[in-house]
């Protein structure tokens, strides 16, 4: 097979020779039979191919004005260039196809990460971020794209960082977008490309947090069992030390029945944190049908118990609603919710207890009394653990400081929420609202409660 070289190359032979042809009949008409007809066919021949050449020329000027249509036909000697300018172009837009998708998946790559990424030139000017960096910095392409980042920052630390002249490791920045909304952020500066440089950023406001949480959690838990068992160690030290004759019977019965106190205290602790453990270990909660008519009279009679008379009660309870959840949960949260009402609440104060539907056919159980009542700065941090509005009152109440904590994860793992409106002095209201998902009504039967999953 010819090659295309090849192949043109015979044609303008050809054509060479076709035009040679010509001249020399002009010149045998004109030197035999003294006539110009030669020359003059020869003229016309070559002004109408001429002609023809620039009316193939410029339908080729018009197609490459937009290469990608088709190109026209009956254009001569121009096909071939054509054609090889139709592949070429078809490569290149291949190619470019290719690489706006790879730009493409490499963008969006760096959208999805984790950490913040942050481009910047030489005069800390920002060229691109992703949408954790703009979480994080709080930045706006709109607004911020070409603006200097030490300008938005205003970050001391991060300055002095910036302003070395290379940056081997990372630096911590703490920033403060006021109301309260401190960030922690690790921040380290990675120079690529030609005067480019990259900005990492990853947010340790919560990791810094859950230290602090467990810190404390340590510490909280030493301290309420070193109470107990300091009280414990010492009335045994009394006991066996104490000559059988120095105490009294009524003596002796009032210190044992203290460190039965204490360690019941102590039983009660630890049964809590096990629960929280419990939670915390198991992802989702079990889903059966809860007939919440009876859950509800098994708490009453139980708190009805620990108040001994010395509160009244009012229940509204819908016996028609029920819940789908995992019993020994919603009873653990139940409870929590009316035993703190009775430590919190004075002799004589009232209890209302709601079991009732909500609007968008969700469910909501909430606990109003009229007790002491929580000041408006408290109420963001009473569902940590072990935090008490007054560790003294508290104690003495035999609270262990983490019923509303296991309240507010057994609400998360029930697709509900738990809200808790108060006013020093005048009661408090703890609620639990579930989602129309978890909540059935006797009347529609048993079919519902099956098909859940």
């Amino acid at each position: 097979m010819l090659g295309g070289a090849t192949i043109h190359a015979m044609k303008w032979q050809r054509t060479l020779i076709l035009f040679t042809i010509s001249v020399a009949v002009a010149i045998g008409l004109q030197l035999f039979w003294q006539t110009p007809a030669g020359w003059i066919i020869l003229a016309l021949a070559t002004g109408g191919l001429l002609i023809d050449r620039r009316r193939q020329a410029s339908r080729v000027a018009q197609w490459a004005e937009g290469p990608d249509a088709d190109p026209p036909a009956g254009i001569g000697a121009w096909e071939e260039v054509v054609a090889a300018l139709y592949r070429h172009n078809n490569n290149l837009k291949l190619t470019r196809d290719e690489l706006q998708q790879t730009n493409a998946a490499i963008m969006s790559a760096a959208q999805a990460l984790p950490m913040g990424a942050v481009t910047l030139n030489r005069e800390f000017q920002i060229r691109w971020f992703n949408r954790a960096a703009e979480k994080q910095l709080r930045l706006k392409s709109e607004r911020d794209i070409g603006q200097n980042l030490l300008n938005l920052l205003r970050a001391p630390e991060f300055a002095e960082y910036a302003a070395k002249s290379d940056w081997p490791s990372h630096v911590v920045v703490r920033l403060s977008w006021g109301s309260g909304q401190d960030q922690t952020v690790m921040m380290q500066l990675v120079p690529y490309a030609l005067d480019q440089i990259l900005l990492l950023t990853r947010d340790l406001t919560q990791i810094e947090r859950l230290e602090t949480i467990r810190r404390d959690f340590v510490a909280n838990v030493s301290h309420e069992m070193r109470t107990p068992l300091t009280v414990l160690s010492g009335f045994l030290e009394t006991l066996i030390e104490a000559p059988s004759d120095a105490l009294s019977e009524d003596r002796r019965s009032h210190y044992l029945h203290l460190m039965q106190d204490q360690t019941r205290r102590m039983t009660a602790l630890v049964a809590d944190l096990l629960t929280l453990s419990d939670l915390e270990s198991t992802l989702v909660a079990e889903r059966a049908t809860l007939d919440m008519e009876t859950l509800l009279g098994q708490a009453r009679q139980q708190v009805e118990a620990l108040s001994a008379g010395r509160h009244l009660f009012k229940w509204e309870l819908d016996p028609g609603l029920c819940l789908l959840g995992h019993e020994p949960e919603i009873q653990s949260a139940v409870l929590n919710l009316l035993t703190n009402a009775v430590r919190y609440t004075p002799d004589g104060g009232q209890i209302t207890v709601r079991w009732e539907p909500t609007p968008d056919q969700g469910a909501t159980y909430s606990v109003t009394d009229t007790g002491i009542g929580i000041a408006s700065e408290h109420l963001s941090r009473l569902t940590e653990r072990f935090y008490r509005v007054d560790r003294g009152r508290s104690r003495e109440l035999g609270g262990t400081g983490l019923g509303l904590a296991i309240a507010k994860h057994v609400a998360m793992r029930h697709d509900a929420h738990l809200d808790i409106q108060s006013k020093l002095g005048e009661g408090s209201t703890f609620s639990l609202t579930f989602d129309p998902s978890r909540v059935i009504r006797k009347d529609e039967g048993s079919a519902t409660a099956t098909q859940a999953p």
